[in-house]
């Protein structure tokens, strides 16, 4: 059984890392044969793989619930946890400050050079003569066909005030829970729960409509790749950040946490403001400008 000893967490031996490990290379390496053609039988063990990793994750997190009730970890673990979330977070920002680059070179110079500016003067009269650097574009050769845009200021803009409010919500719940308010923690972290899954359903279906009716695609050319990069790695944080908020729901209702120690409820707090702050660059850099 895990212990403390002097205040620090001295952990006990478990099956989970390596399970982990077992259900991540399945997953990777089918998943990698899959993609490239080599039959249905990686498919399955794709899906194997995953499950293997849900487990892992089902068992992982279960016993570190059970051992913060229990009372098991010092304040020392409560540290480590605070500064293992924050540099997660930090690592989720470089990860999208990645993307972010990408598309602020391909606008800024990329694109102009391909037109004729500066440098690229001779790219554009021995490559691409016809080509016009304005953005958005679907690169020379209109790669993927012409397409049209998702105006800024309609279904985005329904998802800003959704993922906007849902960050007020999740504020409300916490100052709940740390004035002992179960009722109104409950009542405001259902509700973020329900626009986190409210804003990951409008951009599927925005995503659908820009596929069949935009003809705005991955493949439209460097737009397109932004785009759905961009957002398609937003919408997928969004669900992984709902579905955490809803396993925290889950614990709320069974009575864990206290207005001293909630940490769980706060990390998740924490990844979900920050899924807000990427999401108003996203809203600013990709839809309206």
């Amino acid at each position: 059984m895990a212990h403390a000893d002097g205040g620090y967490y001295i952990p006990h031996g478990t099956r989970w890392p390596i399970v982990g490990s077992i259900g991540l290379a399945t997953l990777t390496a089918s998943a990698a044969n899959f993609m490239n053609g080599n039959g249905d039988f990686w498919l399955i063990m794709m899906l194997g793989g995953l499950a293997i990793v849900l487990f892992m994750m089902w068992g992982w997190f279960g016993t570190v619930i059970r051992e913060s009730e229990q009372g098991t970890y010092s304040d020392q673990v409560d540290v480590s946890f605070r500064m293992g979330m924050i540099w997660f977070i930090a690592s989720e920002v470089m990860f999208f400050a990645a993307f972010f680059g990408a598309l602020f070179y391909a606008r800024q110079f990329v694109i102009p050079w391909l037109g004729g500016d500066g440098t690229g003067l001779a790219t554009q009269q021995f490559l691409w003569p016809t080509f016009e650097a304005a953005w958005p574009t679907n690169g020379p050769e209109a790669i993927g066909g012409e397409f049209a845009l998702i105006p800024a200021f309609g279904l985005p803009l329904i998802n800003t005030l959704i993922l906007l409010s849902s960050g007020v919500t999740v504020t409300l719940a916490h100052h709940a829970l740390r004035h002992e308010n179960r009722r109104a923690l409950v009542v405001w972290l259902a509700a973020t729960v329900a626009l986190g899954f409210l804003f990951v359903g409008l951009q599927s279906w925005e995503y659908v409509h820009a596929y069949q009716d935009l003809n705005l695609k991955l493949t439209s050319g460097i737009y397109g790749s932004t785009f759905f990069m961009l957002t398609g790695f937003h919408g997928l944080h969004v669900t992984l950040g709902a579905i955490m908020l809803l396993v925290i729901l889950g614990r709320c209702l069974r009575g864990h946490f206290t207005p001293q120690h909630h940490f769980g409820f706060e990390a998740v707090a924490w990844y979900w403001h920050f899924v807000d702050v990427v999401w108003l660059g996203l809203f600013v850099f990709v839809y309206i400008l």
